[in-house]
Formats: structure tokens, C-alpha cells, sequence
């Protein structure tokens, strides 16, 4: 399994917008057969930052993700969102 966690950090302006955007992604990500968990978090200090974390059942399924229409959506709604661009960290799962 593979785990990927993505740090944004979005306009003040723009974070319940946002949120929709990424709900709706969420509750349709994890429908996907290569997706395990599909986690949407907010940093309570500063409700401009979230977290999103994805996990993966295999190394196919993030090409499978990103490929899908509610994706590409979800990316292009939140482009101009951002207060800067996105980062990601891919983990190997070890444990449970």
C-alpha cells in the first residue's frame, strides 16, 4: 500500500470553496477500486492549510487517480486557489 500526503495551503478568500471542492473530490475518490482511504483535514491554527490524505492499494492506482474526471476537476477548480503550490510526500505503508 502507498500513502501520499499533500500539503495546501490556500488563499483566506478561498477556503470554503475549497473545502467544497475538496469534499465532493474526496466522496468520489473513495469509490475507486485502487483507493483504501481518501482523508480531507484542516489545520485548526490556521484554517488556510489542509492536508489530504490518500491511500493507495498498489504503485497503479495514483496514475488511476489522477486520471479519473472528478480529479481533473478538482485540480482545475483549485488552481487558482492556492496561496502557493502544493506538495506531496509519498510513504510505503509498513504497519498495520
Amino acid at each position: 500500500m502507498l500513502t501520499v500526503l499533500v500539503h495546501a495551503h490556500v488563499k483566506p478568500d478561498c477556503v470554503e470553496t475549497f473545502r467544497a471542492a475538496c469534499r465532493e473530490n474526496a466522496l468520489h475518490s473513495i469509490q475507486e477500486p485502487g483507493i483504501a482511504r481518501f482523508d480531507v483535514l484542516q489545520e485548526e491554527g490556521d484554517p488556510t492549510r489542509f492536508l489530504l490524505i490518500e491511500a493507495y492499494r498498489d504503485a497503479a492506482a495514483p496514475a488511476a487517480h489522477k486520471a479519473t474526471g472528478h480529479y481533473k476537476r478538482w485540480k482545475e477548480q483549485v488552481a487558482e486557489m492556492m496561496a502557493e503550490p502544493r506538495s506531496s510526500v509519498r510513504y510505503d505503508w509498513i504497519e498495520p
